[in-house]
């Protein structure tokens, strides 16, 4: 599975952003996507998944209530949508899927950097 990450720019605190993750390749293979983020000097963290057949969907309690991520299975495409913005949010942001039969994050977008600016 390829990943396209995309949507990153900069945003001024309290605003909003859509980041979206393109699936090509074997997208039938898919169980599960997510979203990480990497800020400056510090490790990637996990930021939110959803199951890809179900919807179900688990977050970072950072951004509970502020993020929501979604699927088009049409589309082989993952968002997430990101309203009330903080500085603390500014980071990059990497989309990944997770295969049936594996426990781990195999396939990893490019990243996408998303700023924002107190």
């Amino acid at each position: 599975v390829q990943l396209q990450a995309s949507g990153g720019g900069l945003v001024q605190a309290g605003g909003s952003l859509r980041l979206s993750c393109v699936a090509s390749g074997r997208t039938l293979s898919i169980l599960q996507m997510a979203w990480f983020r990497q800020a400056p000097g510090k490790e990637r963290e996990f930021v939110a998944s959803i199951t890809w057949s179900g919807g179900y969907s688990s977050y970072l309690d950072a951004v509970k209530g502020r993020f929501t991520i979604s699927r088009d299975n049409a589309r082989n495409t993952a968002y997430l949508q990101m309203n009330s913005l903080k500085p603390e949010d500014t980071a990059v942001y990497y989309c990944a899927s997770r295969r049936q039969g594996r426990s781990d994050y195999g396939s990893w977008g490019q990243g996408t950097l998303v700023t924002v600016s107190s």
